[in-house]
């Protein structure tokens, strides 16, 4: 019965640290993905505004591909993708250059509802965040501001 009370307290504890937001946008799940998939892009659309550019060119393929983002403060990260299925998934680890990523991911998925219209998922998953500093902005990284992520994402994909 201790064993069950402790992996419940600690599936409720990671569950906290995995924050999600989701709506259906009115376009085509492929023209979504490559707002998303394009690095260059992703300002665009940032609910966090925390990104202020990134190189043009950098469009992920694959699992192991690694693209630069340079954030509104100045600094630079490198961000390792770890989940991609073309058209569908997106994950990355962001991390300091020349870093190992401490541990946050972030995450889209995107389900097709019909020709025209795709529920987007977006995950902020710092179940694994190493770095103390890290950890209050992680606690505010809320669903509101992952719903405004894809807010922004649904205003160009919709109107474009």
């Amino acid at each position: 019965m201790e064993l069950v009370t402790v992996k419940m307290l600690l599936n409720r504890i990671v569950t906290t640290k995995v924050v999600s937001a989701s709506r259906v946008i009115a376009a085509p799940a492929d023209k979504i993905f490559e707002l998303i998939a394009d690095p260059s892009q992703q300002p665009r659309w940032d609910g966090n505004d925390n990104l202020a550019e990134a190189p043009v060119g950098q469009r992920v393929r694959t699992v192991g591909d690694v693209f630069t983002m340079t954030l509104t403060m100045g600094s630079d990260r490198t961000n390792h993708v770890v989940e991609f299925e073309e058209g569908r998934l997106i994950a990355w680890r962001p991390s300091e250059p020349g870093k190992l990523p401490p541990g946050h991911l972030w995450r889209w998925e995107l389900e097709p509802v019909d020709d025209s219209r795709t529920r987007v998922t977006h995950t902020y998953d710092w179940s694994a965040l190493t770095d103390e500093n890290r950890l209050q902005r992680a606690r505010d990284t809320t669903a509101d501001k992952l719903l405004a992520s894809i807010e922004r994402l649904a205003a160009l994909a919709e109107h474009a």
